[in-house]
């Protein structure tokens, strides 16, 4: 009887080891699981290092940007031959060339441009873009062509021209150009000689510029 219950004993123990040794859970997969979720979460973590250094680079791009931005010299100026609200008025033809004065000045930020002489003056160097517009109707009279020229320093950068009114009465023309001016440099239209152009409320005659980028 004694030897039974050794037997039973030593049984019994035998099975509760081999129970402990082999458990129902693989430990060393559940392990390899942990180390490489560990890999993974590391990984991740450099990458948001990185994405944080780059959004620092970023953001001290955008700040230079802004500030270049910001401290550029802001130079822009529309002007029209005449503020007239009612009537018009034609001027020209002359014997010599004229410089075209656009006395109503609706934008003139910088104050680059004069309105009391028609030049525009650069405050410093760089690219520039200038544009004019020339409407010529029928008017009284022998009918006279149009034509003028954007001028730097007394030289011509580009013209416009178009022939008297015909059938249709009404022509309008009118010409631009991006310009490298330095400070001191003067931009201005000119009308041709014998060669007029019109003026009323409706201001469709008009010379513009603006700074593009300092040079």
């Amino acid at each position: 009887m004694f030897g039974l219950e050794v037997f039973l004993l030593i049984f019994l123990w035998s099975t509760q080891a081999q129970d402990v040794l082999t458990p129902s859970v693989d430990i060393i997969r559940e392990l390899d699981k942990l180390r490489a979720l560990e890999r993974r979460m590391k990984a991740m973590e450099a990458e948001m290092a990185e994405l944080k250094m780059m959004n620092e680079g970023l953001s001290r791009s955008l700040g230079i940007i802004t500030k270049t931005i910001t401290d550029q010299p802001k130079v822009a100026f529309s002007a029209t031959l005449s503020n007239l609200q009612d009537g018009f008025k034609f001027l020209g033809p002359f014997q010599n060339t004229v410089t075209l004065v656009y006395e109503n000045a609706f934008t003139n930020i910088g104050y680059a441009y004069d309105p009391q002489t028609g030049i525009f003056t650069a405050p410093l160097g760089g690219v520039y873009y200038f544009s004019f517009s020339l409407f010529h109707p029928v008017g009284p009279g022998p009918q006279a062509k149009t034509g003028a020229s954007l001028v730097k320093n007394g030289v011509l950068v580009v013209a416009a021209t178009d022939n008297a009114p015909g059938a249709d009465s009404e022509d309008t023309s009118g010409n631009s150009a991006s310009i490298r001016l330095e400070e001191g440099d003067q931009v201005y239209v000119q009308l041709w000689e014998k060669h007029r152009v019109y003026t009323d409320g409706n201001k469709r005659n008009t010379f513009s510029g603006h700074l593009l980028f300092p040079v």
